[in-house]
């Protein structure tokens, strides 16, 4: 018999993620940003392209916490992880809709860019230490289906 998918133990394998490597990077991004916003006459943009970095630095220390906190639990569950992801996503959304729409005329669009630049270096710098150690060591690869 299966367990259905939304009552499955949830498991999350370990991962490369270092928010304070990921803040320098930020920092440094919106100071190139800011400079080259400025530049071209829009300085605001940068700042908003900032905060977008920030809102996606929040979100991802706020998945750590709340990865660790659900799967120390006796019996986690994918419904409780998803639940969270989703009521974090909404007001995270919420909020970089909101400056966007309300700074709309001063480059608040910005802060949707930072937010897409934050995702695709969050991926990168979690990724690549992975491909890294998997390169070097190999798969550790347990067969559980085998017969035998």
């Amino acid at each position: 018999m299966t367990t259905p998918a939304h009552d499955a133990p949830l498991v999350f394998p370990s991962v490369a993620f270092r928010p304070l490597r990921l803040l320098v990077v930020s920092v440094a991004l919106t100071a190139v940003a800011v400079t080259a916003s400025w530049l071209t006459g829009h300085p605001l943009f940068g700042v908003f392209f900032g905060v977008g970095l920030g809102l996606g630095l929040v979100n991802a220390i706020l998945v750590k916490r709340a990865v660790e906190a659900i799967t120390a639990e006796e019996h986690p569950l994918k419904k409780k992880m998803a639940l969270n992801s989703a009521s974090r996503l909404l007001v995270i959304s919420a909020v970089a809709l909101g400056i966007a729409f309300f700074f709309r005329n001063n480059g608040g669009l910005g802060v949707l860019f930072g937010l897409a630049v934050f995702q695709a270096l969050l991926v990168m710098s979690t990724s690549i230490p992975v491909l890294k150690k998997i390169r070097t060591d190999g798969l550790d690869y347990v067969d559980t289906d085998s017969k035998g």
